[in-house]
This record gives structure tokens, C-alpha cells and sequence, in this order.
């Protein structure tokens, strides 16, 4: 017995030297030490970027991680996420696989979480000519401001009386979701006859919870023997939870397909929703254009351009009723160049440079993804001047940068102004650097929609 620990000791002796003298002749990046098994997911607490943020200021702007049995790589300075962008910009095209992409996605089959190659450019291709280019957003225009214009009734509806409370979380909400389910599927996700009830509070609830899944990385993606016992259900959840959602997105798609079959004017190409453009090109190549990749691009749609937009709306809102002098220039910007009590369309907003100061200024203050959606690495590379083993997964901490003092003077001030004379080389690192090529574009592709749909909202109301 004594020979039998004696030995388990020196195993773990040897392991434990293993991974330390490994881990320095990789020369990888700087981080606290790890326990077994956990790694550094006892450091982890919510909200995860501040946490990141911490570790951050005590170890450098590239950090080095274990979660469970993942390595993991967390970049907060612009140059660094430039370098893996950029410079790596092939190697970081993956995203890690997960329990919630393996029950969520289709088996992956949308741009943002698709395999880099032929069949993610070509959805990339299908995304960029069909969804984000200007031609779409001309087209899709008058939604948005049809949805405006309802909320906006809608709010002086409900203050006809006097004043009254509104909740304006759940109206910029559902609002968000109308527009974005009526460019995908030419539909409301809540009707307006169910308005001001309970409702249509129920409803909405609901329809966001079976369209809006947590694709996140869990405890079992970090510590696989958990999803092989089956922790706390988390799986068999995820696996009901799909079952629902699916036959939700299948009963849209054949609505839409028999909406196509009845209606003479469904190629009308100003007024196809995005579902019968993708049910078009799928009667030309079946095969690819399958009914899964179609509600997986659904799926997507709403994750990328509908919460996104609501909690950036809500933020506006806070930031300006906290700034009234920010406030009262915006309104005045609106008065002198749209005119008072006029509503304004997409159009106006390039008249309007304090607005865009100011959503620019709550996107760095409070962007809607303070940690871009992860990344892997398909191979080894280096960062700066250490070496990325393969399957590494990458984290940007855009909250990170955005409050980083070295760049931004008074980082922790609203401060839209400093956006009127933000020029060069600056910029494009630390704001808008998810908009490049290849693996930077498919970060933040929903922008577009999302930067006009919260201008014309905001200038509105």
C-alpha cells in the first residue's frame, strides 16, 4: 500500500513538473496559476468582462487562461486583437464548438458560427449581397419606421391621461423584435390587437424564449465529464428547448413558403422578406440552401440585430436623461436639421453628427457584446511575443478597451463630443476594428441594421 502511494506521489510530481516546464518553453502569455482540474474558473465571476478586467490590469493586455481542460486567450489591446484579426485572421476564423451550438445552430450552418471555407464564404457571400448592403437597408427602411411611428403612437396613447410610467425596456424590446421578425419573416412577433394587455406581455415573453437560446459556453463545454453525466440537466434542457423552438421556426418557414405558393405579388423583389429571398435561392440550389440553414440564418438574425439594438436604445436613453445638457443638443440638432414635430426617416441621420456621437458613445461606454463572440484557434501561431497552442480559444474584451485610459481621456465620462473629432489610425483599432476583412466582419455584422435602426428610434422618440 505504502509502494502504491509512493508511486501516485511521484506521478504527480512528475506531471505537475511537466506542465510547469512545458508550459515555459511555450513562452505563452502571462496568467495566474492554475488549479486542477477547475483551472481558472474559480476566478470567474459575473459579469465575466469586469472580472477579465481585473486579471487584465494584473497580468497585461494578453492573458493566458485555463477554463476546466480549454486554454483560453483574452486580448485587451488594440494592437494585440489587431494582430489576431489581422495578421492571424485565418487561424482565429473558427468558433469553438459547444453543447448549445451542438443543439442551437443546425449543425452550425450560419455565417457567424460556421466552419472557416467554402460553404462559411459562400454564406458570407449570401449574408453580405442579401442582408447587410445598402440595397437591403433602403428596402427594409420602412419597417423600421413604420415601427417607430406605432411605438411613438403608442406612447401618446398611453400619456394621453397625464403621466404615467412606461416600461420602456420591454417597449424598446419588442420593438427591436417586430422590426427585425417582420425583415426576416414579413410578420409581427407580437400583433398590435394584443397591445397594452397582459397579454401581450406573455406572449413576447414566450416568443423570447423560444427565440432567443443561450448560445453561451457552459461549465460542461470547460469540463467534458459533466456532460457525460449529465450535470444538473443542463443538456437534456438545451434538447427541449430545441425540440420547441424548431417546430416554432418550422411553422414560420411553412407559412412563409405557403404565403409564396398563394400570393401573386411574392416576386415583387421590394417586398420579399428575407426568408423568401433564401426560399427563392433555394429552389435554384436545394441542396444547399436547406430548410435547416434557412432557420439557422433566422435564428441568427434575431440573437444579432434584435437585443443587440433594445439594450442599446435603453442606454441612450439612460445615458442622455443622466447628461441634460447631451440631451438638449440632441434635440436641437433634430429641430434645426429635420424641424420640430417632423418625423424624421434613415435619410436624416446623415445630418445628424451629434446623434451618431452619441451612440457611438454609449456602444464604447456599454457596447451590447463586451466580449465578442469567441474564436478558436486551427493552429499554432503567436501573439505579440508569445506562442497560441492550437485550439485556443480566443476572447476580445471590447469593455476592456472601450474603458482603456491609455486611448480614451476621462475613459468612465459620456463624453459624445469626443467622437466629433476621433480621426486615424485610433479609431480603427479600438472601435471599429470587428468591420475588416474576413474573420473581423462576421464579429459584428449586424451593425448596419442595428446602428440605423437605434438612430431613427432614438431621433423619434
Amino acid at each position: 500500500m505504502e509502494s502504491m502511494n509512493y508511486y501516485l506521489a511521484l506521478l504527480l510530481v512528475v506531471f505537475l513538473l511537466k506542465k510547469i516546464l512545458f508550459h515555459r518553453k511555450q513562452n505563452l502569455p502571462p496568467g495566474p496559476l492554475a488549479l486542477p482540474v477547475l483551472g481558472h474558473l474559480h476566478l470567474i465571476r459575473k459579469p465575466l468582462p469586469l472580472a477579465l478586467q481585473t486579471l487584465l490590469s494584473q497580468y497585461g493586455p494578453i492573458l493566458s487562461l485555463k477554463f476546466g481542460s480549454r486554454s483560453v486567450l483574452v486580448v485587451s489591446s488594440p494592437s494585440a486583437v489587431e494582430e489576431c484579426l489581422t495578421k492571424n485572421d485565418i487561424i482565429f476564423a473558427n468558433r469553438p464548438q459547444s453543447m448549445a451550438g451542438d443543439h442551437f445552430t443546425y449543425n452550425y450552418s450560419a455565417f457567424v458560427w460556421a466552419p472557416y471555407g467554402d460553404f462559411w464564404r459562400i454564406l458570407r457571400r449570401l449574408t453580405v449581397v442579401e442582408v447587410f448592403c445598402s440595397k437591403s437597408l433602403q428596402k427594409t427602411s420602412a419597417i423600421r419606421e413604420d415601427e417607430v411611428g406605432m411605438l411613438l403612437c403608442r406612447l401618446f396613447r398611453v400619456s394621453a391621461g397625464g403621466k404615467r410610467k412606461v416600461d420602456l425596456k420591454f417597449l424598446f424590446s419588442l420593438l427591436t423584435c417586430n422590426v427585425m421578425m417582420r425583415m426576416t419573416v414579413g410578420k409581427r412577433c407580437v400583433e398590435v390587437e394584443t397591445e397594452d394587455s397582459e397579454l401581450e406581455k406573455q406572449l413576447f415573453r414566450e416568443f423570447k424564449e423560444t427565440f432567443f437560446p443561450s448560445l453561451s459556453l457552459n461549465i460542461c463545454d470547460f469540463i467534458p465529464v459533466l456532460r457525460m453525466i449529465g450535470f444538473k440537466g443542463i443538456e437534456k434542457s438545451m434538447i427541449k428547448m430545441n425540440n420547441m423552438r424548431d417546430k416554432f421556426l418550422q411553422n414560420l418557414l411553412d407559412e412563409v413558403k405557403l404565403k409564396r405558393i398563394n400570393s401573386k405579388t411574392s416576386d415583387e423583389e421590394e417586398k420579399r422578406s428575407l426568408v423568401e429571398t433564401l426560399l427563392s435561392l433555394q429552389e435554384l440550389e436545394p441542396e444547399f440552401y436547406t430548410d435547416e440553414v434557412i432557420k439557422s440564418i433566422m435564428v441568427m438574425m434575431f440573437i444579432a440585430g434584435a437585443e443587440t439594438s433594445a439594450v442599446t436604445l435603453e442606454w441612450v436613453m439612460s445615458l442622455l436623461l443622466d447628461n441634460p445638457d447631451a440631451l438638449q443638443r440632441v434635440k436641437a440638432e433634430i429641430d434645426h436639421h429635420v424641424g420640430h414635430g417632423q418625423l424624421l426617416n434613415d435619410l436624416d441621420l446623415v445630418k445628424l453628427p451629434y446623434l451618431r456621437c452619441v451612440i457611438n458613445e454609449t456602444l464604447r461606454l456599454y457596447p451590447a457584446g463586451p466580449l465578442m463572440l469567441p474564436h478558436l484557434s486551427s493552429e499554432s501561431c503567436t501573439v505579440g511575443e508569445f506562442e497560441i497552442p492550437r485550439d485556443t480559444i480566443l476572447l476580445v474584451n471590447v469593455w476592456a478597451m472601450h474603458r482603456d485610459p491609455k486611448v480614451w481621456e476621462d475613459p468612465n465620462e459620456f463624453k459624445p463630443e469626443r467622437f466629433g473629432t476621433f480621426r486615424g489610425t485610433t479609431w480603427l483599432q479600438v472601435y471599429s476594428f470587428w468591420c475588416r476583412e474576413e474573420s473581423m466582419s462576421r464579429c459584428w455584422h449586424g451593425h448596419a441594421h442595428g446602428f440605423i435602426g437605434i438612430g431613427c428610434a432614438y431621433s423619434v422618440l
